[in-house]
């Protein structure tokens, strides 16, 4: 279930590109700054073709008052069960870092850049949580 109360599906975004960015935990310093990033750039990514959805593990709520804190422009995706992230593998990443995350139910740091067909088309591994708009705008300008 998104912020706004919807459920949704890959298939809804068909015929738009989709930055779907997989971050740790609402109210974090590193996941504010990029979430922010991108809500500043939300209108450059949309000339793009692109919409942007946030994924993360919290429930609803959280991510309501997330959203609203941070005034964000872009539905974010409450994933308590983590089917999303692991569909995407994005969820017990390498390291004692991504155990400890995967250990304690977090997502990783991941972004997907998903074409107008659905398929991935771009992988961001290890974004840069201030600069991560400009990240996503390259990879949707090449």
């Amino acid at each position: 279930m998104t912020t706004d109360g919807s459920e949704i599906s890959l298939a809804d975004f068909r015929g738009s590109k989709l930055v779907l960015y997989f971050y740790p935990m609402d109210f974090t310093p590193g996941c504010t700054a990029q979430a922010c990033s991108l809500r500043d750039h939300n209108a450059a990514i949309q000339a793009k073709g692109a919409k942007i959805l946030g994924v993360s593990t919290q429930d609803a709520a959280s991510h309501e008052r997330f959203s609203s804190a941070h005034r964000l422009n872009f539905p974010l995706l409450a994933d308590p069960d983590r089917k999303v992230a692991r569909a995407y593998g994005a969820i017990g990443g390498g390291g004692i870092f991504g155990l400890a995350q995967a250990m304690m139910g977090l997502a990783d740091r991941v972004t997907f850049i998903i074409d107008e067909q659905g398929r991935i088309a771009a992988v961001i591994d290890s974004p840069s949580v201030m600069n991560h708009a400009d990240e996503v705008l390259a990879r949707l300008s090449g």
